[in-house]
């Protein structure tokens, strides 16, 4: 019963990574069209999770974490627009470095990985369920 427990734990670990990583995803995706409002001010910077391993003491096994969120350093795209407010002198604007086709892929990972884990947690959960039946 204590390895079915510890499977809950860690499976909750993971649905909370990648809870993380969706939040981070759709930050992104509704930011994909953001400009600057100024020349030389730079748009929205993509944003990028990644994870580590992280031993749970409780439990006494490794989980994983959300290790940082930080900009992707990509170059930023630019855009034909010489009457936006930040266009430059040559008439280009700068654009986020978000694609929103890689932002959709990254969006499937994180929902496959997380229903994934939500179905390890079903799945002991029933198992808990017909063990405390056995002993009644």
């Amino acid at each position: 019963m204590d390895d079915l427990l510890k499977t809950l734990r860690i499976s909750a670990a993971g649905m909370k990574a990648q809870g993380t990583r969706l939040r981070v995803v759709s930050e992104n995706v509704a930011n994909a069209d953001s400009l600057p409002t100024t020349p030389g001010e730079d748009p929205y910077r993509r944003k990028v999770v990644t994870f580590r391993n992280e031993l749970d003491r409780a439990i006494g096994v490794d989980t994983v974490r959300v290790d940082r969120i930080k900009g992707d350093m990509g170059n930023f795209k630019k855009r034909f627009d010489p009457s936006h407010p930040a266009a430059g002198p040559d008439g280009y604007v700068l654009a986020p470095n978000v694609n929103t086709l890689v932002e959709m892929s990254d969006m499937r990972e994180a929902q496959r990985s997380y229903e994934a884990n939500l179905n390890v947690i079903k799945s002991s959960k029933s198992m808990l369920q017909r063990t405390i039946g056995l002993l009644r």
